[in-house]
């Protein structure tokens, strides 16, 4: 039985690398993540291929922001493909707009609340308020969930007091890194078991992954890593 708690981010040049990677990982792997890097390399192709003809969970991550109408329409037309799961913002009009959109499919709703990658000196260059990151991270949460969100993507450092939300529901964590892993580009890590036993339903993990010489190990390490 797979475990979909462990979902890889296929963050490939191109949809063929992509079928590639997952042909290699097997029956180790049940879930996997597109993003906008690979929109343009047959994302959606690729999704549409691995659910259908692979059996696998499919995570969206678009992290759309527009205006509402925009929003519900891109929305509707993404729940055609019989995804999983898709990002937006977790600006509340967009979350609201989103769950119009998906409405009548399957298709979970995740709202953003800060990206991994950022600190509080890049939220003060985006004009964002003053505060605390943990805070309004936290903040931004409990508004996505009020306004219908079925998830929150957040750092595994804020998953516990997300979890501890009233009405809180699905939380995703990437920035996910075995003890010891190079951070790349993320800066509010954990380790795997760290993040689940904070409250994670999912942790996302990519370049620990691919970018091994044995992906199905380095996945097979990581899930290990997971249940300890």
């Amino acid at each position: 039985m797979m475990d979909d708690r462990l979902i890889v981010a296929l963050d490939v040049p191109n949809a063929l690398a992509g079928l590639e990677l997952s042909d290699r990982l097997g029956d180790a792997v049940g879930f996997y993540k597109i993003g906008l890097g690979m929109l343009t390399g047959g994302g959606l192709a690729l999704a549409q291929e691995l659910k259908g003809d692979h059996g696998k969970r499919i995570f969206l991550d678009m992290k759309l922001f527009d205006i509402g109408a925009t929003v519900e329409a891109a929305v509707r037309g993404l729940a055609r493909f019989d995804l999983d799961f898709l990002t937006v913002h977790g600006d509340p009009h967009v979350v609201r707009a989103a769950k119009e959109g998906a409405s009548g499919s399957n298709l979970k709703i995740l709202g953003v609340t800060i990206l991994t990658s950022l600190e509080r000196a890049d939220l003060d260059a985006g004009m964002i308020q003053p505060g605390d990151l943990h805070e309004i991270t936290v903040e931004r949460a409990a508004r996505a969930f009020e306004a219908g969100a079925d998830g929150i993507i957040c750092s595994p450092r804020e998953a516990a007091a997300i979890r501890a939300l009233p009405g809180s529901r699905l939380i995703v964590t990437p920035g996910v890194r075995s003890a010891g892993a190079a951070l790349g580009d993320q800066k509010r890590v954990e380790t795997p078991a760290n993040a689940i036993a904070a409250g994670a339903d999912h942790i996302v993990v990519g370049r620990p992954i691919w970018q091994a010489a044995d992906p199905r190990a380095a996945a097979l390490a990581i899930l290990d890593e997971m249940r300890g």
